[in-house]
């Protein structure tokens, strides 16, 4: 298993009062006050015991409503598990999908962990690169030259922020449902998308496994919960194995996501992110060479290669000369990521400000 840099990189930045915070893929924004006052509510009745392993049928019901609501897709609520953070949710979906050293096929660059999870189940992970010829997303001619028991794909993705398009997607799907593949969707960053919606792999597929959670849009991190779709046949499996995992999802933290789906709060917080966005993507475009503008998430993907030719030592470097944290491209995988950082616009304009004004000074000297 590999280690996760951005953690080691948050852990050296804390070290300096004036850092600057790039590094990081955790929303400042709170939560909706209608989520914090249900805390306040779940803690005042008592409300610490377990709930059932696949959680609260009141915020199931509710996710079921909002894959209606957004996507027009009626999902049953039993299908719905909720998990401790999207990392239950994904041990959850390899765990039913893969048996001992069988394929994952995962995107190169993709987030660190799905690998590091695919390595704990001693499953095999199979990278595939992808760049910005195809907007970094995998295709269907991907999968052809590589023999997968599952796919995981992440839309938008992390980190280069970029959306699977309607027509791959279900091609994607496709092809997966006619050769016995089992089809994972990390859909973290779904309301987080600024020009175009994003689709559900479950418009297109009753078989695929939805993964999503409250920690990105809903701007609840530090409350542990995500939630997995699986198949209607799975359900029971998933059961088991949530029950043997983590017996259940944290029970404030699930009391507190009824009031989540706020869509005036979450407005202004999809409106918040693409301001910042706009800001961040025209001043890193005069620095370094940005592949696209992000379609959602809160990450840019920035080659740094005109001033390294290894851009985890310039995050070191410029976090120790300049306390600006970034995250090394290295974290994603090995596909030409020794030439990118990823940003994160996680933090308000005016302290992006203050990096990009430090990065300016800095690059001048090289």
């Amino acid at each position: 298993m590999s280690s996760f840099i951005v953690m080691d990189i948050v852990k050296e930045a804390l070290k300096y009062e004036d850092t600057i915070h790039f590094e990081i893929g955790q929303p400042d924004l709170p939560p909706s006050v209608k989520v914090k006052d249900k805390i306040k509510e779940a803690v005042d009745n008592n409300s610490f015991a377990y709930t059932e392993s696949l959680g609260l049928m009141s915020l199931r019901e509710k996710i079921a409503k909002n894959y209606q609501d957004v996507y027009n897709v009626k999902v049953d609520p039993e299908q719905i598990l909720l998990t401790p953070g999207t990392s239950g949710a994904f041990l959850v979906a390899y765990t039913l999908s893969l048996k001992y050293n069988q394929n994952l096929g995962l995107s190169d660059p993709s987030y660190p962990c799905y690998k590091n999870f695919a390595y704990l189940l001693d499953l095999n992970p199979v990278f595939m690169d992808i760049s910005k010829k195809t907007n970094y997303q995998l295709t269907v001619n991907h999968l052809k030259k590589n023999s997968l028991s599952a796919l995981q794909i992440s839309s938008p993705s992390n980190p280069t922020g970029n959306l699977y398009d309607k027509d791959n997607l279900k091609d994607l799907i496709s092809y997966c449902d006619e050769n016995n593949i089992s089809f994972i969707s990390d859909e973290l960053y779904h309301g987080l998308t600024y020009e175009q919606d994003a689709h559900t792999a479950l418009e297109f597929s009753e078989n695929v496994y939805v993964i999503n959670g409250f920690s990105k849009y809903y701007c609840m991190p530090g409350l542990r919960l995500g939630w997995i779709i699986v198949p209607k046949d799975k359900i029971r499996k998933a059961e088991i194995i949530a029950q043997n995992l983590f017996i259940s999802a944290p029970t404030l933290s699930q009391h507190a996501a009824l009031e989540a789906f706020d869509p005036e709060y979450l407005s202004y917080i999809k409106n918040t992110f693409k301001q910042r966005r706009d800001y961040l993507y025209a001043q890193l475009n005069e620095l370094f060479d940005v592949d696209a503008k992000p379609d959602g998430a809160f990450y840019l993907w920035a080659n740094v290669s005109k001033y390294t030719d290894d851009s985890f030592e310039f995050a070191k470097q410029i976090l120790k000369d300049i306390h600006v944290a970034t995250t090394p491209g290295v974290d994603f995988g090995k596909n030409k990521t020794k030439q990118y950082l990823r940003f994160a616009y996680t933090r308000d304009i005016e302290h992006m400000s203050e990096g990009i004004s430090r990065l300016k000074k800095y690059l001048e000297t090289l």
